[in-house]
């Protein structure tokens, strides 16, 4: 069904949902020896990503925004990814059963194309993973569920030595890239010097600043359902103080299903 409407560049053109993101290439865009970074957040009109559950304390995405729809472009997304960029929040509600999922590529049916893309693409079958983590607080139940792919955790020289030891132990790499917390040119030079070229950020605002302010995210992929939320207890794409960043718009879509109206919006960080 052509219910994706093409906003810009602009051509009037309806189109399927399927295939918008995953015909960019993202993993094939860095020049030897770089490395191409993009985000991706879901949004609602007035800027929440996610709210406070009043159970557990974390900040979850809540479910009147997240769609069926918007998780498949995140799909997408992943499978062009060499490495995923998450953090020690999502570990803590993956061990509570309060993630939306198992990081992607998914492995239901309806994601077999993207699996099977990827290995056209001469990719393995999932991205690797790195952890941003200062605390190192990472249950150990939920990065079993990760054996099927290199797990490497990213800190800073003040983290605890004993917990980075723990972590050496049980399989994982440590690496330490930031003084008193991780760095972005850091972070991005050690993804380097592993080899990958395409790396996928899905972690909350904080880790969104550190990129940002130190100029190594390229893409920013923004999703907007098209409600309201309000709410005192909120978190936003973005928190910090930093100097202004300009956006240009890549390409933006109106989903016109009537169960998930939304925007597609893709912007490259200006320099």
């Amino acid at each position: 069904m052509t219910d994706i409407l093409q906003l810009h560049p602009r051509t009037q053109l309806q189109c399927s949902l399927k295939g918008i993101y995953l015909k960019l290439n993202l993993h094939q865009i860095a020049a030897p020896s770089e490395l191409f970074m993009y985000a991706n957040y879901i949004s609602s009109v007035d800027g929440r990503i996610a709210l406070r559950d009043a159970e557990s304390g974390e900040y979850m995405v809540p479910d009147s925004i997240a769609n069926k729809r918007d998780w498949r472009l995140y799909q997408e997304l992943a499978a062009q990814a060499d490495v995923m960029i998450t953090s020690a929040r999502y570990f803590r509600q993956l061990a509570i059963g309060k993630a939306q999922d198992l990081l992607p590529v998914g492995t239901a049916p309806e994601y077999t194309d993207l699996t099977e893309w990827r290995a056209q693409q001469g990719l393995n079958p999932q991205p690797d993973v790195v952890i941003i983590s200062n605390s190192l607080e990472l249950p150990a139940r939920a990065l079993a569920q990760l054996h099927d792919r290199r797990v490497i955790v990213c800190t800073s020289e003040q983290a605890d030595d004993k917990k980075v030891n723990q972590l050496k132990a049980s399989g994982l790499t440590v690496l330490i890239a930031g003084h008193q917390q991780v760095e972005g040119k850091q972070l991005k030079q050690q993804l380097i010097e592993f080899g990958y070229r395409s790396a996928y950020m899905i972690a909350g605002p904080a880790v969104h600043h550190t990129l940002i302010s130190e100029q190594v995210l390229d893409h920013l992929f923004l999703t907007t359902r098209l409600n309201l939320l309000a709410g005192d207890a909120f978190h936003t794409i973005l928190n910090g103080n930093m100097s202004a960043t300009e956006l240009e718009l890549l390409s933006l879509y109106l989903d016109t299903d009537i169960s998930s109206q939304q925007l597609f919006a893709q912007y490259r960080l200006k320099r």
